[in-house]
C-alpha cells in the first residue's frame, strides 16, 4: 500500500489527509456538540438532528443570495449574519418541536427515535418541496478563496482553516455555557437528579426546552459551516447523522472532552484510510474498531462519574 510512494510523498499525503481530517473533524464536532447536549443531557435520540443542520445550511444559502442581490457591497460579511440567523431559526424550530412533540416522549427513548425519524422525513420532503431536489451551494466570499502553501507539496484551503477556527470557537462557547453559566448548572443538576432539581426550584420543563433548542441551534451553525466546504441537498443531513451518533457514543454521552477526542480520532482515521482504501472500506474499518473498543469500554472514552 505504501510501496508506490517515496518518503517525501508519504509525508505530504499524511499531512494533506490529516488536514482534510481536521476539516471533517470540525464538522463532526459542530454536529456532535449539539447532539451531545440533546442526547447526553436529555436522553433524547434525535434522528432529525441532521435536518436541523441542513436547515442552517439553507438559511445560509438564502442569506448569501440576498446579499448578492441587494447588498453586494458588504457581501464579504454575509456569513457571520447567516450563522447567527441559522442558530436562531434552527433553535426556534427546536423549541417548537420540543413543545409540540418531544416533551410528551421523555423517558421513552425508542419513541423519541421513531418520532424524530418521522420528523426527519417530513423535513426532508419540506426542503425538497421548497428548494428542489438538486443540491445548492453558496458563493464563498473572496477572502475565503484560495489556499495557503505550507510547502511545495502541501497547501491548505483558507475556507477549511475558517471552519476549524469556527469549530474551536463554538466548542469554547459550549464549554462556557455548560460549565460556567447558570443554565449549564441547571442542566447538569437535572441530568443528575431531576426530582431534586425540581424540588429546589429549577423549572425543569423550560430548561429541557431551552436545552433542546440550543442543541438544534448549534446544529444550525454546523450547517452554516458545512456550506463552506460542500453543497446542500434535502438528504445531506442523513450522511452525517450516523457518524455523529458514533462520535457522541464513542466519546461518552454528556462528555464535552470525550466528544472532541472521539471526533478527532474518527475523522483522522477515516480521512487517512480513504486515501489508500475505498471510502466504504474506511468507514467499515473505523466502525469495527469503534465497536471493538465499545465492547471493552461501553461507557465511552470519557464517562462522567455521578453519585448515585
Amino acid at each position: 500500500m505504501f510501496a508506490d510512494y517515496s518518503m517525501s510523498e508519504l509525508g505530504a499525503i499524511f499531512a494533506m489527509q490529516g488536514f482534510a481530517g481536521l476539516i471533517l473533524f470540525s464538522v463532526f464536532v459542530l454536529m456532535a456538540l449539539g447532539l451531545a447536549i440533546i442526547f447526553g443531557q436529555m436522553g433524547v435520540i434525535n434522528m432529525a438532528h441532521g435536518e436541523f443542520m441542513i436547515l442552517g445550511a439553507y438559511v445560509t444559502y438564502l442569506v448569501s443570495n440576498f446579499f448578492a442581490a441587494f447588498l453586494p457591497g458588504i457581501f464579504g460579511i454575509y456569513f457571520f449574519i447567516a450563522m447567527g440567523l441559522a442558530f436562531v431559526v434552527s433553535g426556534g424550530l427546536g423549541l417548537f418541536i420540543e413543545w409540540a412533540m418531544i416533551r410528551h416522549l421523555y423517558k421513552r427513548p425508542l419513541d423519541t427515535l421513531l418520532a424524530t425519524w418521522g420528523l426527519s422525513l417530513i423535513l426532508q420532503q419540506l426542503y425538497r418541496s421548497i428548494f428542489g431536489a438538486r443540491e445548492v451551494g453558496v458563493t464563498i466570499p473572496d477572502w475565503m478563496m484560495g489556499s495557503l502553501p505550507l510547502t511545495d507539496l502541501i497547501e491548505v484551503p483558507i475556507n477549511g482553516i475558517f471552519v476549524m477556527v469556527l469549530a474551536v470557537g463554538i466548542s469554547v462557547a459550549v464549554y462556557v455555557m455548560m460549565f460556567r453559566s447558570g443554565w449549564g448548572k441547571q442542566v447538569r443538576a437535572i441530568n443528575q437528579n431531576r426530582v431534586m432539581a425540581g424540588a429546589v426550584g429549577i423549572n425543569t420543563e423550560w430548561t429541557d426546552r431551552l436545552t433542546f433548542g440550543i442543541g438544534c441551534g448549534v446544529a444550525g451553525v454546523a450547517g452554516s459551516a458545512f456550506t463552506m466546504i460542500g453543497s446542500t441537498g434535502p438528504t445531506a443531513g442523513q450522511l452525517y447523522i450516523v457518524d455523529t451518533f458514533l462520535v457522541v457514543v464513542f466519546g461518552g454521552a454528556a462528555s464535552l472532552l470525550g466528544t472532541i477526542a472521539s471526533a478527532f480520532s474518527i475523522s483522522q482515521a477515516q480521512s487517512i484510510m480513504e486515501f489508500f482504501l475505498s471510502g466504504s472500506m474506511a468507514k467499515v474499518l473505523t466502525l469495527l474498531t469503534v465497536v471493538g473498543i465499545l465492547m471493552l469500554r461501553p461507557q465511552g472514552l470519557f464517562a462522567l462519574k455521578l453519585r448515585k
